[in-house]
């Protein structure tokens, strides 16, 4: 079963639960208003986002970016990127596009952020190649990552190279059943300008911690190939246009799915009411089959 999903998500309780009390305090920092948003998927190949692109596409990368903002760079995380790919990736795109690259699994999970300064410093460098189109980088730690190797991840914030930013996400339930280690690790990301991933997705709603650690609000949102999906992303939106009224500063929100195909869908639906509502003018991608175009 692929992480978060359920069997039958109408059982599931989708209500956002309210923030923390820390949150308002961290968006208030922020007078500079809100200077970005980016949405996007976690990926751009065609087997996945079938229906997106018209046939004879050859070039996924550079039809992606001509309908979306931003990716979601999941890529990376299987393999090192070297700058020569990192340079090809960030040519083939516009120029107000953005990348966010998650950090190579054997930070991650092969090494669990043991003796990783090598391989730290050969990923900083690559990625520094996408220069004013590097959004943020984030850290995906393994799903058995616990609070007992908190001194690790201190480690890890502490030498990371400042001039790259960077998002972490906490997997491990851990994390946030316990307030007191939920405290002390929300405060070292907050001393170090390190933004608490949220992840929605049905099956670990403790994800959904509502905590923000900087002004930016970095959302991996999984839906649940349902019809409840348009309602979750109505609520995101109300909950989003108040974290705008009180500082917010940059919006990652990616888009996931069980089943990947939908994931431009539900984008374009998120896109066009958040423009409606925040009378913005992101591009709405449009599906290539038309089947596709008259499921919002």
């Amino acid at each position: 079963m692929k992480f978060g999903q359920v069997e039958d998500p109408s059982q599931i309780d989708f209500t956002l639960p309210k923030d923390h009390p820390r949150t308002k305090d961290i968006l208030k920092q922020n007078k500079k208003g809100l200077e970005n948003i980016s949405i996007g998927c976690a990926k751009w190949n065609k087997t996945d986002l079938k229906g997106f692109y018209p046939k004879g596409t050859k070039d996924e990368l550079s039809y992606y970016s001509t309908q979306f903002n931003s990716i979601e760079l999941n890529a990376t995380f299987y393999g090192m990127p070297t700058p020569e790919q990192v340079q090809t990736w960030k040519e083939k795109t516009p120029a107000d596009f953005k990348f966010f690259p998650k950090i190579t699994n054997t930070v991650s999970h092969f090494r669990r952020l043991l003796n990783i300064d090598d391989v730290v410093t050969q990923f900083a460098s690559a990625v520094l190649n996408f220069d004013e189109k590097l959004g943020m980088v984030f850290l995906q730690l393994h799903d058995n990552f616990k609070p007992k190797d908190y001194e690790r991840l201190e480690k890890f914030v502490n030498n990371w190279p400042q001039e790259v930013p960077l998002a972490i996400e906490l997997r491990n339930t851990d994390w946030f059943t316990d307030e007191e280690i939920l405290n002390k690790t929300c405060e070292l990301f907050e001393e170090n300008n390190i933004t608490n991933i949220i992840v929605d997705t049905a099956g670990r709603r403790d994800m959904l911690h509502m905590r923000l650690t900087t002004p930016n609000a970095f959302i991996r949102y999984v839906g649940a190939n349902a019809e409840s999906d348009y309602e979750r992303l109505d609520d995101w939106l109300e909950h989003l246009t108040k974290w705008k009224k009180d500082g917010l500063q940059n919006l990652y929100f990616f888009v996931h799915q069980n089943i990947e195909k939908a994931s431009p869908l539900l984008s374009a639906y998120f896109i066009k009411k958040l423009n409606e509502e925040w009378k913005t003018e992101i591009k709405i991608p449009q599906m290539a089959t038309e089947n596709m175009q008259t499921l919002f």
